[in-house]
């Protein structure tokens, strides 16, 4: 298995475009409410990436997908197709995956978000996916193996009563969208991959207010769980450092709240 390790030239570029993918998560906060479609949510994405950011939207057309952004409403666990026919309504919960490419370097993150106020049990389920992700940010450093991320991030997501998403993973990234390493986010054999400085990946725990089986739906990209229960899923994209990782898609809100910071020193 060969995993990139990336030089600080190439890491001074993926942080511009990972703060490029997050300022898009950002932007669109303001525009999640009631009556409006994921198409329409798609669009404006689009256009601040295109047209405001000069950045290359990496879904579109990637493999033949057809929108700018995933965006997965409620069930669906991740790769939503964004639709005019599909409106938010009261108690949605809904993830937007944002992948843009600056100067040919990949930043990548997705994050939930609340239509006004939902069901007890589904806004624990989205406040724990986004702690699972944070465990296993705080797990990463040089010199552990890969699995200890799965590993960390199952203990806690069980512990929370909800289940992990087993077909979907995190990935490398960097100058293409998709590379070694695979991260998964249960305990598994990861063929003895030895976490190292410049290790660029995501971590993206997908996970499931029921039982942690999924289907890929008719359009070949739509994935639902299969009991119907809800799904959640937060992801950043690091590199890893000398004693840790750099968070390189942490948004302000993040720093503020305190949880984690853009520099993890995880001793």
């Amino acid at each position: 298995m060969s995993i990139p390790l990336r030089t600080e030239e190439e890491i001074v570029k993926l942080r511009e475009a990972c703060k490029l993918a997050s300022d898009v998560l950002v932007m669109i906060e303001p525009y999640i409410k009631e009556g409006v479609s994921t198409g329409e949510l798609d669009r404006i994405c689009h256009d601040y990436m295109v047209n405001v950011q000069k950045v290359i939207p990496a879904p579109l057309n990637y493999h033949g997908f057809p929108k700018a952004t995933c965006i997965s409403l409620n069930e669906v666990v991740c790769h939503g197709i964004p639709s005019d026919d599909k409106y938010l309504k009261k108690g949605d919960i809904l993830n937007i995956d944002i992948t843009v490419i600056k100067d040919g370097y990949y930043g990548d993150n997705s994050k939930m978000y609340i239509v006004g106020e939902t069901n007890l049990r589904s806004k624990k389920l989205v406040e724990a996916a986004q702690e699972a992700l944070y465990v296993g940010l705080r797990t990463v450093k040089p010199g552990i193996r890969l699995n200890e991320i799965g590993r960390a991030v199952q203990k806690y997501t069980e512990s929370q009563t909800f289940s992990v998403v087993r077909e979907y993973c995190g990935h490398g990234i960097g100058t293409e969208f998709h590379c070694e390493p695979q991260v998964l986010h249960y305990y598994a054999d990861d063929g003895g991959v030895v976490l190292k400085p410049g290790m660029v990946f995501t971590i993206e725990p997908m996970i499931n207010a029921g039982k942690k089986e999924v289907r890929l739906m008719g359009d070949g990209w739509t994935v639902k769980t299969k009991d119907r229960s809800h799904s959640a899923q937060f992801e950043h994209q690091i590199v890893v450092t000398e004693n840790g990782c750099e968070v390189m898609t942490i948004r302000d809100e993040e720093i503020a709240e305190g949880r984690i910071q853009r520099v993890m020193v995880n001793v």
